[in-house]
């Protein structure tokens, strides 16, 4: 076996290896020779080279988004680790594991001048679950430090960073260990809540007649099928879920912007919740979170594991717990109770169907018309990956079928890493993946496909409007050169000579006869990774967007 020389080095290899940290990211440097060197010749390690820093931290984000399991990242010094920080933020606002390992220089190399040095220590101190600063030398409280910084991030589902100085001579390797390394165990904590911790809110919910469980962000069959059917079968629940709830029933509202954009002052006084309860991470819809802001609930409650957060200004109670563990417990205590509430919903989303329907098959090729014929054509079984801003907010609009897993960076919303994001999903999950991205987001992470490890049979659905088609319907929209320039980024760019460089097989398509054929021959084709462009007209997706609001009363 290759070790690097240098004792440092290999504590933290060896400590990885036994904790069983064995997906690691690296991208070339100097610095970090002596982390790539013992990575790399170990094979109990899995590695991959991601030259890009930002691309590499959303690709083993998207690894730990399927496995579960803390992806390291390793980086040379410098301003190579400051361009993890988008994912970083990222994996601690979606809680999901993930471990930056960086080298440096010595302390006594900082800021004296010399090159590729920054200030590394605690770097991401605002959004890191757990900073290893180490030193040099090898000591038990390094070993302390490494052994914290990965306990965290796998207990805590989050980010941490472990910085590790090195001096030259960085490339020197030895064929036996020079450390005997220190593991300590972190403790499994089971989760539980008893009746009596509950008891109370049982007899709040069993006197309420409105509430409204609204789910996030959530993970494919996270929650026990007992449960789905229980809120199901209660008169006073109404179940709000989004595409990334990954939740499904009939009689769950899964299109909030579709039922409650038309309504009036009346009507939300109606749908005004006495409780709300809360599971999973970032809602999508900013029309839920207007509406619970202005008609707050008496109780809202929240169930998670490790974080609460006051979307709406009226929490009350966090429950930290995973909610299957709650509910076992809850339910059990809570009783059916006489209320028209789920009816009146119920009633609203027959007609907003009747309407959706009758709108969507008069309307002109759009993106609107675009997302609806993408999501009917998704394979059965398979993963879908979604870009930020417009994309997410189109797939709130459209059916989903069941079988289907969706995903999409709601942790901080950004574009800057989607793509890269599905590729590290891709790579990790055995289904079929298909991407669907807008141009301005798939131009902003174009070096995603700078990545030898893409799946053959990663599909790329690319709706290019000609800019950042979301600002058209914003408030404050309006034609002009500064509007077109500095909001919209009005472009006239495609991706064909990138899928040639990159090796993907390339096709468009601008009208729905085209789409058709395109879609069939997209998923017919499992030879190399496939990117589809689907231009739409620029001036005219807003207006029918927004007309489609107004058509469902």
């Amino acid at each position: 076996m290759i070790y690097p020389k240098i004792p440092l080095a290999q504590s933290i290899i060896e400590i990885c290896l036994s904790k069983g940290i064995t997906t690691i990211i690296i991208s070339p440097g100097s610095r970090n020779a002596p982390l790539t060197i013992g990575f790399v010749n170990n094979p109990a390690f899995q590695c991959y080279s991601i030259a890009d820093e930002r691309s590499a931290a959303f690709f083993a984000l998207g690894i730990a988004q399927q496995t579960k399991q803390p992806v390291a990242l390793v980086c040379t010094s410098g301003s190579a680790l400051l361009n993890y920080y988008p994912a970083f933020a990222e994996a601690f606002y979606s809680q999901i594991p993930m471990i930056v390992i960086s080298a440096d220089r010595p302390q006594s190399k900082i800021d004296i001048g010399d090159g590729q040095t920054i200030r590394q220590e605690n770097v991401f101190e605002n959004h890191s679950l757990y900073n290893a600063n180490l030193h040099e030398d090898v000591s038990i409280e390094n070993d302390l430090k490494i052994n914290e910084a990965i306990n965290t991030a796998i207990t805590q589902k989050g980010p941490v960073h472990i910085n590790a100085p090195f001096e030259e001579p960085l490339y020197e390797t030895v064929s036996e260990l020079s450390v005997k390394v220190n593991t300590v165990a972190f403790a499994n904590v089971t989760q539980t809540i008893s009746m009596k911790d509950v008891a109370e809110y049982a007899t709040i919910w069993n006197n309420s007649t409105k509430k409204m469980i609204l789910v996030g962000v959530n993970e494919p069959n996270a929650i026990n099928e007992k449960i789905i059917e229980a809120f199901a079968k209660e008169e006073s629940v109404v179940v709000l879920t989004e595409t990334t709830s990954n939740l499904h029933h009939d009689t769950f509202i899964n299109n909030i912007d579709t039922i409650i954009t038309p309504f009036t002052t009346a009507n939300f006084e109606d749908l005004r919740p006495e409780i709300l309860l809360t599971f999973g991470g970032m809602v999508v819809s900013k029309r839920i979170k207007a509406f619970l802001r202005k008609y707050k609930p008496k109780h809202h409650w929240h169930i998670d594991s490790w974080r609460a957060y006051d979307t709406f200004g009226a929490l009350t109670k966090h429950f930290e717990v995973d909610p299957n563990v709650f509910f076992d417990t809850f339910l059990p205590l809570t009783n059916l109770i006489e209320s028209n509430y789920f009816q009146q919903l119920d009633a609203v989303k027959a007609l907003r169907k009747l309407k959706s329907d009758i709108y969507l098959d008069k309307i002109p090729f759009s993106d609107f018309k675009v997302f609806e014929k993408v999501m009917q054509c998704l394979p059965i079984n398979s993963q879908l990956q979604i870009s930020n801003s417009s994309a997410i907010r189109y797939a709130q609009l459209i059916d989903i079928d069941p079988s289907i897993e969706v995903y999409c960076n709601r942790g901080t919303s950004g574009i800057d890493g989607s793509t890269s994001t599905a590729i590290g999903a891709a790579v990790a999950n055995a289904k079929q993946t298909v991407f669907i991205t807008g141009d301005i987001g798939f131009l902003y992470d174009s070096n995603a496909l700078w990545n030898n490890y893409v799946p053959k049979n990663f599909k790329i659905i690319l709706i290019n409007n000609g800019g950042g088609g979301i600002f058209r319907i914003l408030p404050g929209h309006e034609e002009s050169p500064v509007f077109n320039t500095f909001f919209e980024t009005a472009h006239c760019l495609t991706a064909e000579h990138l899928a040639k460089m990159y090796g993907f097989e390339y096709s468009i398509a601008s009208d729905e006869a085209s789409l058709s054929r395109s879609l069939t021959a997209l998923y017919a084709q499992n030879e190399k990774p496939s990117i589809l462009e689907i231009f739409t007209p620029t001036l005219k997706n807003d207006s029918i967007l927004l007309q489609y609001f107004k058509e469902l009363v």
